[in-house]
């Protein structure tokens, strides 16, 4: 297998952050080819509603295609090295590196978030394409010793197969680079539905694996709603793991057909995460990491901070500095110098954080915010002001329901047990933080907070590739994205025994 990263074409200065196309098209079989119902839906920039691209509106038809594309690509991908399906990973990378600020202005553009955080975003996707690369050299399997004599007993990886992968628009390079690098370097082939308001980085991927030496049909691009090529995907025979982050109950729906299917299916489903503040934290850090946390892509992170669990002894000093930083959030277009929140991805999520500010009026105490931003520079987007609610019981709506907003929650609590036991009390377990000084309390928090994620004297975002991402309850289903973990999701243990006794030999008769 020859690389051919040394073959692409730079992105010229001018053209960087130039969307370079008006109608998209699906990548098939390394091949890009219109959809079979020849419909398509605009794409727009949430900062200003100017139209992006056309996306095309798929079908079975298109994913049948897919996937029979990603079978006929899988035999000869499994059986190549992984160390030789790492080097077209870690190539991947280098294009991705190169293309780093090419790549953060487009997302920024059809995503919204602002362009510091956009960058980071697609170094999480460089970091994973390198990290991915070098388990081409591990993939570890395990060597015990057998209960016989002259026999040996080890277990490996294999690849599942034909895999689908379906991911959402608030990350729509990070989340799909954790999904499809493990599966890739595990010898599986894929085939995944981006989000239909983030297309434009999965075409800029699709173009990127192209550059890169990826064997055709190896990854497939199918465009088009969940109900169409989602459901699809899920119903597929051929496609044995479906990884799907989104919301509970798509996730529930997926879980109940994959089940009935025998299929493997991983999920992430979002999360009501909360920073605890205890009386001994230092409140000046605190606050600058509640505010990040909250605020940071508008609040539409499954880690955002939704709310603040304070202890009584604090809180109004707490909720002071907390304004006070507030007041440093420049709201506009995520592509702006000095901007720090940037647009609600569509007019249907600033819906529903309307919806959750009328109910929160009459749960909390409104401090600021609370209102949709339609005037002057804002009147082409979807824009809305960072909320603050205090005095908010701790079996709320607002305090019990994802919002996926910039709307916070501070709920007094009068000692570290109570301080858990709301933690504990939403239906999921994605991220949770605990700011102290207390070393006793921070080995306590570790134990007791019930969910995949925990940080110290840190907000709840900022998750690292090289360890799993995912939570408890009804945030998954136990699996996990990145890190070493994920590729338990797509790879099946193998059981290898080796008799060289020349023999019949029983376990557990003849020893």
């Amino acid at each position: 297998m020859t690389s051919k990263v040394d073959q692409k074409s730079d992105i010229g200065e001018k053209s960087v952050g130039k969307v370079d196309v008006s109608q998209l098209k699906n990548f098939i079989g390394g091949e890009w080819v219109e959809p079979k119902s020849d419909q398509y839906t605009d794409v727009v920039n949430p900062a200003n509603g100017k139209k992006l691209v056309d996306v095309p509106l798929s079908g079975t038809d298109d994913v049948n295609e897919a996937v029979a594309a990603a079978k006929k690509a899988q035999k000869e991908w499994s059986l190549e090295p992984a160390p030789m399906r790492a080097e077209i990973l870690y190539d991947i990378g280098q294009i991705m590196k190169e293309r780093k600020e090419h790549l953060s202005q487009i997302l920024t553009q059809e995503n919204g978030k602002v362009l510091e955080e956009a960058r980071g975003e697609v170094q999480e996707g460089i970091d994973m394409a390198f990290y991915m690369a070098g388990e081409g050299r591990r993939l570890f399997g395990h060597t015990v010793p057998a209960e016989l004599k002259n026999k040996f007993a080890m277990s490996v990886r294999a690849p599942v197969g034909v895999v689908g992968i379906i991911t959402p628009w608030n990350f729509p390079i990070a989340i799909a680079t954790w999904k499809s690098f493990p599966a890739i370097v595990a010898g599986n082939t894929v085939v995944w539905k981006p989000a239909t308001e983030t297309p434009l980085m999965a075409y800029e991927m699709a173009k990127i694996f192209e550059e890169a030496g990826l064997p055709k049909g190896v990854v497939n691009v199918v465009f088009g709603s969940g109900g169409k090529v989602g459901d699809a995907m899920v119903h597929h025979d051929d496609l044995r793991v479906i990884s799907f982050t989104g919301s509970n109950e798509v996730g529930r729906n997926i879980a109940s057909e994959c089940g009935r299917q025998l299929k493997k299916v991983s999920l992430e489903m979002g999360g009501k995460n909360a920073v605890i503040v205890m009386d001994d934290a230092d409140l000046e850090l605190a606050a600058q990491g509640i505010v990040w946390g909250a605020f940071g892509t508008s609040g539409q992170r499954c880690t955002a901070t939704s709310r603040v669990i304070v202890h009584e002894k604090v809180k109004v000093e707490l909720e002071e500095r907390v304004l006070e930083e507030m007041k440093n959030l420049k709201i506009g277009d995520g592509l702006n110098d000095g901007i720090k929140v940037g647009p609600i991805i569509n007019q249907g999520g600033i819906d529903k954080i309307k919806k959750y500010i009328e109910i929160g009026k009459e749960e909390g105490k409104l401090l600021t915010g609370g209102n949709e931003l339609t005037e002057g520079k804002y009147e082409s987007g979807y824009y809305f002001e960072p909320t603050l609610f205090t005095d908010v019981k701790p079996n709320a709506r607002i305090a019990q329901e994802e919002i996926f907003g910039p709307v916070l929650s501070i709920i007094p609590v009068k000692s570290y047990e109570e301080a858990v036991e709301v933690n504990n009390s939403v239906e999921f377990g994605l991220s949770s933080s605990i700011f102290t000084q207390d070393a006793n309390q921070v080995f306590k928090a570790q134990r007791d907070l019930d969910t995949g994620i925990v940080y110290v004297n840190a907000g709840t975002t900022g998750a690292e590739i090289h360890l799993p991402f995912g939570g408890t309850k009804g945030t998954g289903n136990g699996h996990r994205d990145s890190g070493q973990a994920a590729l338990d999701v797509f790879t099946e243990w193998k059981a290898v025994y080796v008799d060289y006794s020349g023999k019949l030999q029983r376990a557990q008769i003849d020893n």
